[in-house]
């Protein structure tokens, strides 16, 4: 989440005004992310989320953002639903750009999860994999291994080098995983975003799981490979936290048992899930504007991963 696109009160009082949900009370802009405009609203009636889609998101595909947040909600999942304005719309037109209010759901992210925390996190998301299946839509992933790899080299070896001078090397590696990656994995609609700020916990109980904005069609043990290596390092991103990855897969696997298939594929994928997110921090950070509230994240935390899951296999999973 972060804030691009300022809009004053009048602005945001006729958007809500809009919608059955109460006078606006106050509007606080969240700073966190880099794709979107974000701002915590309060009305008279209760607390949302107001998104406005800047980056990254296709109009087209709202449709199906939206709808999965419904469904997986009406699913007894923990995500938050989608408000609809008066007319029945899940999202409006500000200008050029589209905005929607979601529920706002209670919690607070974890900062330094523990080994009960993740292995709700894996319950949790083995739950949105199952819910997921008799989902109507579909929506391909447009940040595969083929696709960052692009990124990557569209970016350019001195451009990447600005960031980090090892960082060119990582073109080679990502060639190499999109060359082996497998196609015949069981498949869902997956987050494929879950860090821990997606993540919304009372103690260890899961109340939300937001920020479904690369939710697409995809392999679920690639899901889970991005949620072990976004929530299992330390902050430096080289050494796994053992107790965290053991506990996340276990969760999982207490609601949807991975096949022996997945886990061979496991290291693989998490390797894939690394250049997912080098390619996305390495664009940003060259792409980010200077004014812009929003933190630059480090590309190389990811690359210390990838080379940790290249380093250690399936001894990273067990």
């Amino acid at each position: 989440m972060a804030v691009y696109t300022h809009l004053g009160a009048e602005d945001l009082e006729r958007l809500i005004a809009e919608y059955d949900a109460g006078r606006l009370v106050s509007a606080k802009g969240i700073a966190e992310g880099v794709s979107n405009s974000n701002w915590l609203i309060e009305t008279t009636q209760a607390r949302y989320i107001l998104t406005m889609y800047e980056r990254r998101i296709e109009l087209a595909d709202l449709p199906f953002f939206l709808a999965l947040l419904d469904h997986l909600s009406e699913a007894g999942c923990p995500v938050p639903r989608t408000i609809h304005d008066r007319s029945g719309a899940p999202f409006r037109m500000v200008g050029e750009k589209a905005a929607a209010l979601i529920e706002f759901l209670p919690g607070v992210s974890p900062t330094i999860p523990d080994p009960d925390q993740a292995r709700a996190v894996g319950s949790a998301l083995a739950q949105i994999h199952l819910a997921a299946g008799n989902f109507a839509m579909s929506r391909p992933n447009d940040l595969g291994p083929q696709q960052t790899s692009a990124i990557l080299h569209e970016c350019g070896a001195d451009a990447l080098a600005s960031i980090d001078p090892s960082l060119p090397d990582i073109l080679d590696i990502a060639t190499g995983i999109a060359r082996n990656w497998p196609n015949d994995l069981p498949l869902s609609i997956i987050h494929s975003d879950l860090f821990p700020d997606n993540v919304l916990m009372l103690g260890d109980r899961v109340t939300g799981m937001i920020d479904f904005y690369f939710a697409c069609t995809g392999a679920m043990a690639y899901d889970l490979a991005v949620t072990h290596a976004a929530w299992c390092f330390d902050r430096s991103g080289k050494h796994l936290i053992q107790a965290l990855g053991a506990a996340l897969v276990e969760g999982y696997d207490s609601v949807r048992p991975l096949n022996k298939s997945e886990r061979n594929h496991l290291p693989l994928l998490a390797q894939g899930a690394c250049l997912r997110f080098i390619a996305s921090r390495a664009q940003d950070w060259l792409d980010t504007p200077a004014d812009a509230l929003v933190r630059r994240k480090d590309p190389m935390d990811f690359v210390h991963r990838l080379e940790f899951y290249r380093d250690k296999g399936h001894s990273a999973f067990s």
